[in-house]
């Protein structure tokens, strides 16, 4: 299983910017997709998330200005950021708990990120 994400660049505060993730390989199921961030010098942290039965989870750092949705026949995901401030910016990861074709259990995967950086 392979998580590709992409879409980030840099945007002005006050902008927005979509982020996608397509899952990709021997994929039974994808019960969640979710986005996490990592800024320079922080731990990752975790944005959104969103699970196969349509519970979404925002971080309170970003709810009401960014919204993640879900392709599930595509196996993607997005995150629209509108409203994007200063400390949005970071290096963004796609994740998803995955039960590939022929195992029994789910597994967690990242994908690689992408850089989001929000300067004037």
């Amino acid at each position: 299983v392979q998580l590709q994400a992409s879409g980030g660049g840099l945007v002005q505060p006050g902008g927005s910017l979509d982020l996608s993730c397509a899952a990709s390989g021997d994929i039974d199921t994808i019960n969640v997709m979710a986005w996490y961030r990592q800024g320079s010098g922080n731990a990752r942290e975790f944005v959104a998330s969103s699970t196969t039965h349509g519970r979404i989870v925002y971080a309170d750092s970003v709810k009401g200005r960014f919204t993640i949705s879900r392709d599930h026949a595509k196996n993607t995901a997005s995150l629209q950021m509108a409203n994007v401030k200063l400390e949005d910016s970071a290096v963004y990861f796609c994740n998803a708990v995955v039960v590939a074709t022929g195992d029994f259990f789910a597994k967690e995967y990242w994908g690689q990120g992408t850089q989001v950086t929000v300067s004037s």
